[in-house]
Formats: C-alpha cells, sequence, structure tokens
C-alpha cells in the first residue's frame, strides 16, 4: 500500500515537473524568434512603399504582401552554400501596423535564413533558422527611414501644430 502511494506521489511529481519545463523551453524558443520592432513617423501605405524600396535595395524580391494588408514577404536569390551541393537562401517578413495614435507605424520584421546542407542527398531537405544578431536588422530600418525621408515634403506627415486656447 505504501510502495503504490509512494509511486503514485513519484509519478505525479514527474508528470508536474515535466509540463513545467517543456512550457519554459517552448517560452525560450518564441523568445528567440520575436521579431525585431521599430516605429516610424509615417503611415503604414507610406512605410510600405519605403519597406519595399529598402528590401528591393538589400537584394530582396517581393514574394507576398501589399499595403491594404500591411505585409512585405520577400526572399533573396539562391546562393551557393558553404560546402558542395549546399545553398543557401534569406527571407525576409514585414507586418506594418498603425500605431495607437494613428500618427506612426510600427514595422515588425525577421530575418530568416533558409540552409539546405547537401541536396543531392536529401532534396528539398532544408532547415529554416531565425537570424537573431544580425546587423541586417540595423540596415533595413535605417534604409527604410532614409526612403521616408527622401520623400518630397508635401508628402510627409507633419505633425498637428499645438493648438493654444
Amino acid at each position: 500500500m505504501k510502495l503504490r502511494f509512494v509511486l503514485g506521489l513519484l509519478v505525479a511529481c514527474l508528470v508536474v515537473s515535466g509540463c513545467e519545463s517543456v512550457s519554459s523551453v517552448r517560452e525560450r524558443i518564441a523568445a528567440r524568434n520575436e521579431p525585431r520592432r521599430h516605429t516610424f513617423s509615417a503611415p503604414p501605405r507610406v512605410v510600405f512603399d519605403a519597406v519595399k524600396q529598402a528590401a528591393t535595395a538589400m537584394g530582396y524580391r517581393m514574394t507576398r504582401g501589399g499595403p491594404a494588408q500591411g505585409e512585405f514577404d520577400g526572399v533573396t536569390g539562391v546562393d551557393i552554400g558553404e560546402s558542395a551541393g549546399s545553398s543557401r537562401q534569406v527571407t525576409i517578413r514585414v507586418r506594418l501596423k498603425a500605431t495607437l495614435d494613428e500618427t506612426g507605424t510600427e514595422a515588425s520584421v525577421r530575418f530568416t535564413e533558409i540552409v539546405e546542407s547537401d541536396s543531392s542527398n536529401r532534396m528539398g531537405m532544408a532547415t529554416e533558422t531565425t537570424m537573431r544578431d544580425t546587423p541586417q536588422y540595423e540596415v533595413f530600418f535605417r534604409k527604410v527611414q532614409q526612403a521616408l525621408d527622401a520623400r518630397p515634403a508635401a508628402q510627409r506627415v507633419q505633425p498637428p501644430a499645438a493648438s493654444t486656447p
């Protein structure tokens, strides 16, 4: 009787501790894959045009999205990998959302590297990895800001003048 109680208690402890460890691993993985965010002081459609221009300048071809959806997905060309028979490609995923005060746009950006290590042995078996520590995020945000700054002054959104009573 005691043995059954002890075994039951041990199994219950293992089950409960296993659930906690799985969720913490998931949380850590999700945190690593979080997109980088940056806020621009322009409406979403204008920022979309700047995003498209910046991504094209960085070598990305648009594969999906549009200004109405507030989405831009792009992909680079396929590069030769480090070993024979391998290949590498980078994707960009941008999501645009108007800020709460409607004066700006928050851009969420994620770069993903797709590597196929040996296409002759395992066709179509590629690995996708979110690029976390890459300067591409800063370069991309800077190019978007440059595209926004290059617009004619008439197209720029001016902050509302402060009214005095």
